[in-house]
């Protein structure tokens, strides 16, 4: 298993159509703060526009994702960009508008696109091997650590040196370029009885959306941990002592650190099972969170932070691919656009926390409570996942024992033990079911 088969010029034109769609995503809480910086009470407001951005993905992601038809997702992706592209044009263009006006922009800008990252994981899958899937989303989950690393800076370059418009404009073309580019990339993604799956109901794609809970549970977790250690590490850094002009450099580390694991989760077939990998990483990574938090030095405080973003990394990339387990192929996009909407969720949760704990006790203790909080969301999510693939047909390496036939279009995933859709060819086995996990926050 190696990233050669994901080295094609047609993934190199996704990776520049998924950058133009991405990068707004990553500006756009930072640029908003600038944005109303300057007005009275500018970074309150700043907050409230940011919020109302990702409720906005919150929202949209689900329902939006629900209706992508994965024979042809191609005009509701490049709407949604459209429509989005519009709502930054319109915060750049207008920022001395009304405090409402500006938060509808935000909310069409964080809500019409909401879709395309489930949207575009899914072309993706669709232009590489089915043994090389694992490392085409380690290869996404590199490339969102690279986007996440860079935009700060971006942002805050382009607003103080420039004007506090800038990035939202400049979001606005990278987001009108992301829809101009999905006419280079397929059409849609093949499924197994493709038909069957545009005539499966709301009801019926609801339900196997809700029946893939534990994975989204682990999947916010993974996140929400993090993030929590990001928005309160300035905090922490002041309650040590150092200066809070480390945050950037340190946040830095942490990219990189994702971008690392990521790399390293795709460069072999690690064993056992999906979730048993999942709660290794994400203890890892409290363990990592919890040195943070009681670690006296910025030295200490940087390598907890690198290598815990290496661990998450992997941990993200185990969830989409347990998506790929114990979802169909005709819903497997609105799946994704799920997970997007329970990542933005964990990360606006732990925000709220991170503030709420803040007023009443000292950083390093809230970081703390956090991990407390995060164990438990992963062990409800491994309880999930255990109960509902436990079966005769599944062992230890994550290899289902018999070789049933694969599944036929339409039937259910409880056809098979393990993953319901029959073993997938190479040394990953049903660990990817045929089918192939990463996400970078949002």
């Amino acid at each position: 298993m190696t990233y050669r088969d994901v080295a094609s010029p047609q993934v190199l034109v996704w990776a520049c159509t998924s950058v133009g769609a991405r990068m707004p995503v990553a500006m756009a809480p930072l640029a908003l703060v600038f944005l109303v910086r300057g007005r009275p009470g500018g970074y309150a407001l700043g907050a409230v526009l940011a919020a109302a951005y990702v409720i906005g993905e919150i929202v949209g992601a689900p329902v939006l994702g629900m209706r992508l038809r994965p024979e042809r997702p191609r005009p509701h992706l490049a709407a949604g960009l459209a429509a989005g592209a519009a709502g930054f044009a319109g915060l750049g263009l207008l920022p001395d508008a009304n405090s409402l006006i500006l938060g509808g922009f935000a909310v069409l800008a964080g809500c019409a696109p909401a879709a395309v990252t489930g949207g575009l994981r899914a072309l993706l899958t669709e232009l590489v091997p089915e043994r090389a899937v694992p490392q085409a989303l380690s290869t996404e989950s590199m490339l969102n650590s690279v986007i996440w690393a860079v935009s700060p800076a971006a942002v805050t370059g382009l607003a103080l040196g420039v004007a506090p418009r800038v990035p939202l404009l400049l979001a606005a073309v990278l987001m009108g370029a992301s829809a101009a580019g999905l006419w280079l990339l397929p059409s849609g993604w093949k499924t197994e009885g493709s038909e069957d799956g545009t005539r499966t109901g709301q009801s019926s794609t609801s339900r196997l959306l809700l029946g893939a809970w534990p994975v989204y549970v682990t999947g916010a977790a993974s996140l929400s941990l993090l993030g929590l250690a990001e928005l309160a590490l300035p905090a922490l850094l002041e309650q040590r002592g150092i200066r809070v002009g480390w945050s950037g450099p340190m946040l830095t580390g942490l990219a990189i650190g994702g971008g690392l694991g990521a790399f390293l989760y795709g460069l072999r077939t690690w064993p056992g099972l999906l979730r048993t990998r999942s709660v290794v990483l994400m203890c890892g990574t409290s363990v990592c969170v919890t040195l943070l938090a009681l670690t006296p030095d910025a030295a200490g405080i940087a390598a907890a932070l690198a290598v815990g973003g290496l661990l998450q990394s992997g941990a993200l990339v185990t969830r989409n691919l347990a998506l790929r387990e114990v979802l169909p192929p005709t819903v497997l996009a609105a799946g994704y656009s799920v997970m997007y909407a329970a990542a933005g969720a964990g990360y606006a949760a732990t925000g709220s926390l991170a503030g709420a704990l803040l007023t009443v006790t000292v950083p390093s203790r809230a970081i703390l409570a956090g991990v407390v909080l995060t164990l438990v969301l992963t062990g409800v999510g491994w309880w999930g996942e255990a109960r509902r693939t436990r079966g005769p047909g599944e062992r230890a390496g994550g290899v289902v024992a018999t070789d049933p036939p694969a599944r036929a279009a339409g039937s259910s995933p409880a056809d098979h033990p393990a993953c319901g859709l029959g073993p997938g060819p190479g040394p990953e086995g049903a660990a990817v079911c045929g089918r192939g996990d990463a996400e970078g926050r949002l």
